[in-house]
């Protein structure tokens, strides 16, 4: 998320600015001036001419408007050097450093260009003033804390529910201000395990992964980006490599872009989908139109937005909900879109862990996160790890997050959460809230698959009256008919269908009895059989699957362990 808007007032002309700081001998100066050019596209190109001999360019420059928002970026002969959006500051590329945002490198001859983005015009055509320094001498410092970015062996070996947050920025992000060891240092007082860093269109911050891991060995850096256009953002969870973002120029297309994610091993997630705060958040919402076999994740609960735009409660949970309605197995995850580290946040910011996702994953590395994710196993909660925990299970095999058999019995295991409700939603219509009976308890639901294709079911907890747990989908076809005592999957992600409502009483029978603890994302699971129970009398056939909804205070579980 990117929120700029700009005050119409004075503008101190990027003239004005120069003739304080003039030209020194080892420098040559080139200035560069225009009109934004009115040709329909996002971006333009201002180029000039790099000689022999350079070793250090800077890039002032000034949209000159109270009211236009233009945004900058560079690139060589070879393509790609940095992306700055809003950085107010010049941008600088030496060979041994440079500064934020931006790609350190040879210097090569030929014809660079300042990459302008048109982020808003309220004032056209708009213009723009711009001096490049050509330098045959550095004033950069080296940055030997820079390397390439190396995955890093596992913090932890262990398979269980991992807490993250999927949407945080550093200093690299032009319009955030904290640095990896600021973010680090929060999350773990925060109680996560891994943190994404997920940088507007540029991946510079992963150059300092290495140095900055070494000190922070509890807190795993996941690498990753914010694809940010004007219609819409996407995370690259997992992305190492650069992709072009400049959408409409000469074979860049939304298309392309989610399968350059993918080819590189990386998911492709959609960013806080229904976030319309107009120039306050310039492209937040999506509005590109793209086929749903190209999404693997959707962000549902964007942190400190919550008040403003109903995310966890309505608008990006009906967006997922779409997208799953078409078949593909989207998982659903949250993060907080944290720009500070947590501190002095205002109206529009969150704290890192706010929303959290959980992660079932084999261990804590970047390759067994991704595959979490892309298993569906994630558990969304909107405040933080501290928030209850839900975990499905089903008496059947499970295929990643699908089991097929005719008949299914879903539980969810719920920890922290005594006195609260639960509801189950399958293929999106939602049914009778049920409440929660101890600490753990369980709640059970008899389901029969359908006819033909898929179902999918996922639970919600809601405390207090408000929603602030969901997981993902479990996907539930027809299959060899269920053997009774037969053994139990369980996965951290699960899915929503109807089916089954409240009898009146906001319960659906209830059992009692010793077990397991069941899994949540610090405890360890078990498994508990099937046995005779009794059932709530309410039963109610809907879209071909039968539901039973009824409370247990033992545990169970099985899948999720540590």
């Amino acid at each position: 998320m990117t929120m700029r808007s700009r005050a119409a007032g004075p503008v101190v002309g990027l003239g004005l600015w120069l003739a304080m700081a003039p030209a020194r001998a080892d420098e040559t100066v080139i200035p560069l001036a225009g009109q934004v050019p009115d040709d329909g596209l996002d971006h333009f190109f201002v180029e000039f001419e790099v000689p022999a001999g350079i070793v250090e360019i800077e890039v002032r420059h000034d949209d000159l408007s109270g009211q236009n928002v233009l945004d900058w970026g560079l690139q060589d002969p070879d393509g790609f050097r940095g992306w700055g959006g809003g950085n107010d500051e010049p941008a600088v590329v030496g060979i041994d450093a440079a500064s934020r945002s931006y790609v350190p490198g040879p210097i090569p001859v030929g014809t660079w260009a300042v990459v302008v983005g048109k982020a808003r015009i309220d004032d056209p055509p708009g213009e723009y003033a711009i001096e490049v320094v050509l330098r045959d001498v550095a004033t950069l410092a080296p940055q030997p804390e820079r390397t390439p970015y190396a995955h890093v062996p596992a913090l932890a070996d262990t398979a269980r529910w991992y807490a993250g947050d999927f949407h945080v920025h550093s200093r690299e992000s032009g319009d955030a201000r904290p640095d990896l060891d600021e973010i680090a240092t929060r999350a773990a007082d925060s109680g996560l395990d891994f943190v994404v860093i997920s940088d507007h269109n540029t991946h510079t911050g992963q150059d300092f992964f290495a140095d900055a891991q070494g000190r922070h060995p509890d807190v795993l850096l996941v690498p990753g980006v914010e694809f940010t256009t004007y219609a819409g953002h996407a995370n690259g969870i997992g992305a190492t490599s650069w992709v072009d973002h400049k959408l409409g120029q000469p074979g860049v297309t939304i298309e392309g872009a989610a399968a350059a994610y993918h080819d590189q091993g990386a998911l492709f997630a959609i960013n806080h989908p229904a976030l319309d705060l107009g120039p306050l958040c310039i492209g937040c919402a999506w509005e590109h139109a793209l086929d749903a076999e190209l999404i693997d994740a959707v962000e549902i609960a964007t942190g400190g937005l919550e008040p403003i735009a109903g995310q966890f409660s309505g608008p990006s949970l009906a967006f997922w909900d779409e997208l799953c309605a078409t078949g593909r197995h989207v998982a659903a995850i949250g993060g907080s879109d944290d720009h500070k580290a947590g501190v002095d946040l205002g109206p529009f910011d969150s704290p890192i862990g706010n929303a959290t996702t959980m992660v079932y994953a084999e261990r804590l590395d970047v390759p067994s996160i991704v595959d979490g994710v892309r298993a569906g196993r994630t558990v969304v909660k909107l405040q933080g790890p501290e928030d209850p925990m839900v975990v499905l299970s089903v008496d059947g095999e499970l295929d990643g997050d699908t089991v097929r058999a005719d008949m299914v019995v879903l539980t969810a295991t719920i920890t922290g959460a005594d006195g609260q409700q639960v509801r189950l939603v399958r293929s999106g219509a939602e049914e009778g809230l049920v409440a929660v009976d101890g600490d753990p308890a369980e709640v059970q639901w008899d389901l029969v698959a359908p006819a033909a294709g898929q179902e999918r079911v996922r639970v919600e907890l809601f405390v207090e009256g408000d929603r602030r747990v969901v997981t993902s989908h479990l996907w539930i076809e027809a299959g060899a008919p269920m053997v009774p005592e037969a053994s139990t999957g369980e996965v951290g992600s699960s899915g929503g269908s109807s089916g089954v409502v409240d009898d009146g009483t906001g319960t659906a029978g209830t059992e009692t009895g010793e077990g397991t603890p069941p899994a949540t994302g610090e405890g360890e699971s078990g498994c508990s059989c099937r046995s005779g129970s009794s059932r709530s009398a309410v039963v109610l056939v809907v879209l071909g699957l039968c539901g039973r909804g009824r409370r247990r205070r033992s545990g169970r579980s099985g899948w999720a362990r540590g």
